[in-house]
């Protein structure tokens, strides 16, 4: 790519340069700061429940559902998954939809719908047949995403969602043979080349098709984020999004030394990400970029402050409570089957324990606005979380916007440190599953 662009205007247009300079040293401060809150709010000191909150008037909501089998087992995953059975799998799908019947009964409807996995297209019939439930059920969805792993895209029956899924997000990771190899995906998935292929070949049968491309793998050099980065942008989807390699308690010994980058690289590779993207795309969050920018992508939680959960091992929040679903395969179906929904545990968090979740969210998505904190919650952001606006702006990472007192703007420092907030969320996230999977038997699978 040249490094200087000549516009039609003939003025020259200089490429993206990312302005990131909050030392390494400071950028482990925030990684340790954010490990001290998510150990103390996402802690597993739950309530039983078995049953959802009726929806209230004039809120939005999104509805997930998980599909929880995959046909192999990447070993940096943790997210709730099983290896695919088809018996269990077909039984699945069908408990799945009548806990979606029972949801409606209880009066809710959902702007939007996020299938996650697992991996979301083991069977494609049932996956096609869940949708159009859903869609039956619950008449103001208006879009419905999805996502797969490369080896479903030229599966015959992959086709069948065309028409009934808006977003299909493909867990690509790296286009880099060596990095496939090294994280056991070329024997699963094929070569980098074979994967371009084929989402070169499916990308007509959706509107919006996503690339998630993973970096912080250790030897993933300079050279190698930008071939991906370069083989994303032929495939010219609508979106890319670049995660960060995440480690959570139970893989750090297994996989850090082995798989993880050093932070140093990361941060080095997050600006090459900024400077290649940025420019080609609009910036949708910290890592996801799209060509448009009033879209969804796959984190839901910033476009919906509530989401409904269906599903084993599926979460939902409603009403600052945490509810969470069986992770046990057997218990789900006993419950179903008795006419209970999934929900098994609930957590209410505080007014400030959800007032800094939404800071958190708006320094990743770049949507800090003082006007959302006083409309939704009633305070001054100022000074109802002074010490988070305080450090925040200390190190550069917001500042205010001149043309609206209300919005604040989100500098690269900022995206570069919701980055790492976002990451060890869902690194927490990752530690909870791991912690309700750990008590399963063969019985519960």
């Amino acid at each position: 790519m040249s490094s200087i662009i000549q516009s039609a205007s003939s003025k020259i247009i200089k490429p993206y340069q990312a302005d990131i300079t909050v030392p390494n040293w400071m950028l482990s401060s925030m990684e340790r700061v954010m490990q001290f809150y998510v150990d103390k709010n996402l802690r597993l000191d739950t309530q039983s429940a078995d049953m959802m909150p009726a929806p209230v008037e004039g809120k939005k909501y999104m509805l997930y559902a998980h599909i929880p089998f995959c046909h192999t087992l990447c070993s940096f995953c943790t997210f709730h998954r099983f290896i695919f059975k088809e018996d269990k799998a077909r039984a699945y799908f069908v408990s799945l939809r009548k806990e979606m019947d029972m949801v409606k009964a209880l009066g809710y409807d959902f702007e939007s719908m996020y299938i996650g996995g697992g991996t979301t297209t083991v069977l494609e019939d049932e996956l096609a047949r869940t949708i159009e439930h859903a869609k039956k059920l619950f008449p103001g969805i208006k879009e419905v995403s999805c996502e797969s792993d490369p080896q479903h895209l030229d599966s015959p029956g992959f086709k069948q969602l065309e028409g009934l899924v808006d977003r299909m997000s493909i867990g690509v990771q790296s286009f880099n043979d060596d990095i496939l190899t090294m994280t056991d995906r070329i024997d699963k998935f094929g070569s980098g080349q074979q994967t371009f292929d084929k989402i070169m070949a499916a990308k007509e049968l959706f509107p919006i098709i996503n690339v998630d491309l993973i970096f912080g793998f250790r030897g993933q050099t300079d050279e190698i984020i930008q071939h991906d980065l370069d083989m994303a942008s032929k495939l010219d989807p609508r979106q890319i999004t670049t995660y960060p390699l995440m480690i959570t308690h139970q893989t750090r010994k297994s996989v850090k030394g082995k798989l993880a980058a050093s932070q140093e690289d990361m941060a080095r590779q997050y600006r090459q990400i900024l400077n290649s993207l940025n420019g080609q795309y609009n910036q949708l969050s910290s890592w996801a970029f799209g060509k448009t920018d009033n879209e969804g992508f796959d984190e839901y939680v910033i476009d919906y402050d509530e989401y409904l959960g269906v599903g084993s091992g599926s979460f939902s929040f409603l009403d600052d409570t945490l509810y969470v679903n069986n992770f046990s395969l057997r218990k789900y179906h006993e419950n179903i089957a008795a006419g209970r929904m999934g929900v098994e545990q609930q957590k209410n968090y505080s007014k400030k324990d959800v007032m800094q979740y939404r800071f958190l969210l708006g320094m990743f998505s770049g949507r800090l606005s003082r006007k959302y904190f006083r409309e939704t919650f009633g305070v001054n952001l100022d000074t109802a979380l002074f010490k988070e606006m305080t450090s925040m702006k200390v190190i550069g990472a917001i500042k205010n916007d001149p043309t609206d007192p209300d919005n604040l703007i989100v500098t690269d420092n900022g995206k570069m440190m919701g980055l790492l907030m976002m990451k060890e969320f869902y690194s927490g996230m990752d530690n909870v599953r791991a912690q309700l999977r750990k008590p399963l038997k063969p019985c519960d699978m």
